[in-house]
């Protein structure tokens, strides 16, 4: 060795030293990358995210080649870092060698390249499976070997193979993913993506209009008030039905009565326009009942409880806006049933849904026990309160303004900010 010049062993130590920058910043970078965005690209066609697919597919492999190799490089540089000292200062170049090799070796080889890469991991890990791919495939039996003889310290430690998908998302994981990490896509988009997320969690009567507020027809009226209630009625489509709404006979698209003379509109002609009833039953999950709408081809649905009495009425618009929001009017605006006021509190109608409220509001409200702020307020007091009633709920001051019907039909609710103030 003392034949070989100097120049020639510090050669050798800087590309070794390369070599084990390499295989330390394309661990981090495959172990790093995003393995959603790495599919992407690899269905896009880039070759070498199909090789990063295809090494990370069994990483013990991936870990057990880029270990070797920069073992063996660290190793041989460490070798040829102390022939090389030895040389210039005798003994002690034993030491000064160790000391300068650490130094360089931690921030060349293991810092700098580990940082890049862990910053710009597509950037790192593409060029690099070109590199890895042949090298594990010449070296395969090694590796084989060194992971076996890994796997069995591993297994006498206690250790055994997960079951099942590691990577997989459960709906939680997905839904903060959406939130933390998806800045890319627009802000709509990536609302209306939790909003499908959140139907796992709403049923039919969160979002159902309640039966004693069901804008229907009834046969048994005058035939003139009749057709006066067609003529104004505010839906394209109502149901139909005798005396109340627990007699039902179907439900009725207005459109077909468009080109139909008004003296021929009587009860006969409308239950022969009619198309039978679809019931829903209460408790449904909303995205069970999206896909029975899809598969019935309907678009309204009564919701009956465990008995079979009407409870209320349920379409896929309603559904539908649970997944993009109003149609007709936006967070901070006014909607039918809640009203904001100069002095920042908020009239809201007793009758509305709390899903409803939380997701116009922003609040959260919490819809376990009750559906309605009815039911809330009713609940929370253990009584039916008498108007001028105050109470609490997460953080919210509430006044009841007016009762009827034995409901909480009008309510002022003071959001702490405005509490504050008042």
């Amino acid at each position: 060795m003392d034949d070989i010049p100097l120049s020639l062993l510090f050669s050798a130590l800087g590309i070794l030293l390369v070599f084990s920058a390499f295989f330390s910043g394309s661990e981090t970078a495959l172990m790093s990358i995003n393995r959603y965005r790495l599919m992407h690209l690899a269905r896009e066609g880039s070759r070498g995210a199909r090789l990063a697919q295809q090494l990370l597919e069994q990483p013990e492999r991936l870990i057990g080649l880029i270990l070797l190799g920069n073992n063996f490089v660290n190793i041989s540089a460490s070798a040829i870092t102390t022939i090389a000292f030895v040389r210039i200062a005798g003994e002690a170049g034993v030491l000064v060698g160790t000391a300068v090799l650490t130094v360089v070796v931690l921030i060349f080889s293991e810092v700098a390249p580990k940082t890049l890469a862990a910053l710009r991991p597509e950037r790192v890990a593409l060029p690099a499976s070109y590199i890895l791919w042949p090298l594990l495939k010449c070296s395969f039996p090694l590796v084989w070997l060194v992971n076996r003889l890994a796997a069995g310290v591993l297994w006498l430690a206690g250790h055994r193979e997960p079951a099942g998908d590691a990577h997989a998302l459960s709906a939680a994981e997905l839904r903060t993913l959406l939130e933390e990490g998806g800045r890319m896509i627009p802000e709509k988009h990536r609302q209306m993506l939790l909003n499908i997320l959140a139907l796992e969690e709403a049923k039919v009567e969160d979002i159902m209009v309640p039966r004693n507020e069901i804008e229907g027809l009834d046969l048994d009226a005058d035939p003139a008030e009749l057709r006066a209630r067609l003529a104004r009625f505010p839906f394209s489509r109502a149901p139909v039905y005798r005396g109340s709404v627990d007699q039902v006979l179907g439900i009725l698209h207005l459109r077909n009565l468009i080109d139909t003379p008004a003296e021929k509109i009587t009860p006969d002609f409308i239950e022969s326009r009619l198309r039978k009833p679809y019931f829903v039953p209460e408790g449904t999950p909303l995205t069970k009942q999206m896909l029975e709408f899809q598969r019935v081809k309907r678009r309204v649905g009564l919701v009956v409880d465990e008995y079979g009495d009407i409870v209320g009425l349920v379409t896929l618009p309603d559904i539908l806006e649970e997944i993009v929001g109003d149609f007709v009017s936006a967070p901070g605006q006014n909607t039918r049933r809640i009203q904001h006021a100069a002095d920042g509190s908020l009239l809201i109608d007793g009758r509305t849904p709390l899903h409803n409220i939380n997701r116009h509001l922003g609040w959260e409200l919490p819809t376990d026990e009750f559906s309605t702020l009815n039911g809330l307020i009713v609940g929370s007091l253990e009584a039916l309160p008498e108007a001028g009633a105050e109470l609490e709920v997460e953080g919210l001051r509430m006044r009841v303004e007016a009762i009827g019907d034995n409901v909480v039909q009008r309510v002022r609710v003071f959001p702490p900010e405005s509490a504050a103030d008042g």
